[in-house]
């Protein structure tokens, strides 16, 4: 589909691909949280494809808590990654369906999580990792890290915003997929927070363009160029 665009090779870490849906204002949620649906049905199919395509996906714990997602592949032929949450606190529900045994899953967690909470959710056949804080909660260098030594190679971001913003101000996206809704709410979620730039020309650089015309949706996709990293 030429989304993916071509795979890099890390020697640390996993090729990453930041996806998201907003409305044409740049909203990813209303102002009181909702976020079903903004993309429509066929853009929906290519998310649970790009998932087919990668090793594993991942979202922060408010994703969680707000959507509750299952993160697997259903719309689409093709194997579910392994699903990925960031969780400082470990405040994910025991009902969350990223729990369920449709796919594997590995919590990232840090040591503000309680001994209980930890014991609890493995003894679900769930992968409890333990990693250093970073800015606003789960350190995002030592995950990514982490999920290369246990052999992932390509990792699907999904949100939320803490975490889009996050892996942008790391400077770890090698690949941006956004889906523009024509849909205008105003106040919301932003997709993209405080990446702490103050000039246009010292934004991120997006190159090789792959724009894909759905039903409803636009489709558009671009590399981040290497050297755009946050200081």
């Amino acid at each position: 589909t030429g989304l993916l665009g071509t795979i890099q090779v890390h020697p640390d870490r996993p090729h990453v691909v930041l996806k998201y849906a907003q409305t044409l204002d740049g909203r990813i949620a209303t102002a009181s949280g909702d976020s079903k649906w903004i993309s429509g049905p066929d853009e929906r199919a290519i998310s649970h494809a790009l998932r087919a395509a990668c090793d594993a996906v991942l979202v922060g714990v408010g994703t969680v808590v707000n959507d509750d997602p299952q993160l697997t592949v259903r719309l689409v032929p093709g194997a579910s990654p392994v699903r990925v949450v960031l969780d400082s606190t470990l405040r994910t529900p025991d009902t969350a369906r990223i729990l369920d045994d449709d796919a594997s899953t590995i919590v990232y967690t840090t040591d503000r999580a309680s001994a209980d909470r930890v014991e609890k959710l493995q003894s679900r056949h769930v992968g409890v990792r333990l990693v250093p804080t970073g800015a606003g909660g789960v350190g995002i260098s030592p995950v990514l890290q982490d999920l290369y030594t246990v052999g992932v190679r390509s990792l699907l971001v999904e949100g939320g915003a803490q975490v889009i913003t996050a892996m942008l101000a790391a400077g770890h996206v090698d690949r941006l997929i956004v889906a523009v809704a024509p849909t205008i709410i105003g106040a919301g979620t932003e997709a993209v927070g405080d990446l702490g730039i103050a000039t246009v020309a010292s934004g991120l650089r997006l190159t090789n363009r792959s724009l894909h015309v759905m039903d409803d949706d636009l489709l558009i996709a671009w590399d981040i160029e290497t050297s755009a990293v946050i200081a």
